[in-house]
């Protein structure tokens, strides 16, 4: 967990002293420059994107809830662990260019991190945490195999447009 958060803080830290690199070369008449910096890190801001990353997530949670313990193991830390890593590389990105943003007099951007859609992330992670909790009991692995279906199900065939 401490891990987790380590990474997450240090890729928010860097995201946001990128960003804010991006708006000061805007605003000292290298606006083309700057805006090319900042098109290029919002271009990944888009909560929208966790819907296949989830759908990839939760289809590996599925396999690991029923194959055996070697099989599992591979598709861990083959699969399961990159995705993960990969969310939080991805949200704290996003979180760094909206802290910067923020800083620099935008204040009404902060309001898209309030996106119902950033709860797959809070879903991925919350998943990766408990796996081995998962894993030992057989009435929970044979309960999170049908909820690791539905929500890959979901993610990957369900609009989700309000």
């Amino acid at each position: 967990m401490s891990k987790a958060f380590g990474t997450f803080a240090l890729v928010t830290v860097l995201s946001a002293l990128l960003m804010a690199l991006s708006l000061v070369v805007g605003r000292h008449g290298y606006y083309a420059y700057g805006a090319m910096g900042m098109k290029r890190l919002d271009g990944i801001a888009d909560a929208g994107s966790f819907f296949a990353i989830a759908a990839i997530y939760f289809f590996s949670a599925m396999l690991m809830m029923i194959l055996p313990i070697r099989a599992a193991g591979i598709v861990l830390t083959h699969a399961a662990d990159a995705i993960f890593w990969a969310t939080i590389v991805l949200f704290a990105t996003i979180v760094g260019s909206l802290l910067a943003r923020w800083a620099f007099g935008q204040h009404e951007l902060l309001w898209a991190l309030v996106n119902w859609r950033f709860l797959f992330v809070a879903a991925i992670v919350a998943a990766h945490l408990t796996m081995n909790d998962l894993r030992r009991n057989i009435l929970l692995r044979s309960l999170f195999f049908v909820i690791f279906a539905a929500v890959t199900l979901a993610c990957l065939f369900w609009s989700f447009s309000a």
